[in-house]
């Protein structure tokens, strides 16, 4: 089945947004989500009857909170709803995969619903409408020699045969997404302008966090 990419003039400017930190996603990337919340059930069920489409957006806990919650980062990524299931206790289970980030130029009233929405602006955004094919330039075997001791040091299973045989842009969108950093360092990565940059981002935070995560050894007790 082709990948669903829309026009850009086809982006809607209203979206609902899913503040969730640590939670991210990124252009051709997927994301499962466990939906329970009411105001978030009432998203996803008006999200399925208007375009199947709402974005992901983290919190931003170094700015006070508004009167509708907490402060937003500015960028975040429009998803599309491309799996649901309804579990037998009422929840959702859902798979977004990413479209297109997105600026919040202003926050609109709440939803009936009581979600959160936005009037989103793609402009600075639009190369993300298209896919990224062939070897992305940035040195992939500089990568996964930083993944490797990341990997050990945070006890992360990984297999092998699937990270190598993964698409050079695929591999760099999954590893940003997965990766346990902490949220300035996820959203760095949302809105770095393109692969190679985001590759390069990735390189130092795995080191940094595989020196942070190490044993120590030799210090005294």
């Amino acid at each position: 089945m082709p990948a669903f990419r829309p026009r850009y003039a086809d982006l809607p400017e209203e979206i609902a947004v899913f503040p969730l930190s640590g939670a991210l996603l990124l252009p051709g990337g997927r994301l499962p989500l466990n939906i329970f919340e009411p105001r978030y059930l009432a998203m996803t069920f008006d999200s399925l009857a208007r375009g199947r489409m709402f974005g992901m957006v983290q919190p931003d806990t170094h700015l006070p909170r508004g009167e509708s919650g907490s402060a937003l980062y500015r960028v975040g990524c429009l998803g599309r709803l491309s799996s649901f299931s309804e579990t037998e206790d009422g929840r959702l289970l859902i798979a977004l995969t990413g479209v297109i980030r997105f600026r919040i130029a202003e926050e609109l009233p709440l939803a009936p619903g009581g979600y959160r929405r936005v009037h989103a602006d793609y402009a600075d955004f639009a190369a993300d409408l298209v896919p990224e094919e062939g070897s992305a330039a940035y040195d992939r075997a500089e990568l996964l020699d930083a993944l490797r001791p990341y990997f050990r040091a945070r006890g992360i299973e990984a297999n092998w045969e699937a990270v190598e045989q993964s698409a050079d842009a695929m591999l760099v969108t999954t590893l940003s997404m997965v990766c346990p950093f902490d949220v300035p360092e996820k959203q760095a990565l949302l809105e770095a302008p393109d692969c190679a940059e985001r590759a390069r981002m990735l390189v130092a935070l795995m080191r940094m966090g595989a020196v942070a995560n190490s044993p120590s050894e030799g210090r005294p007790s």
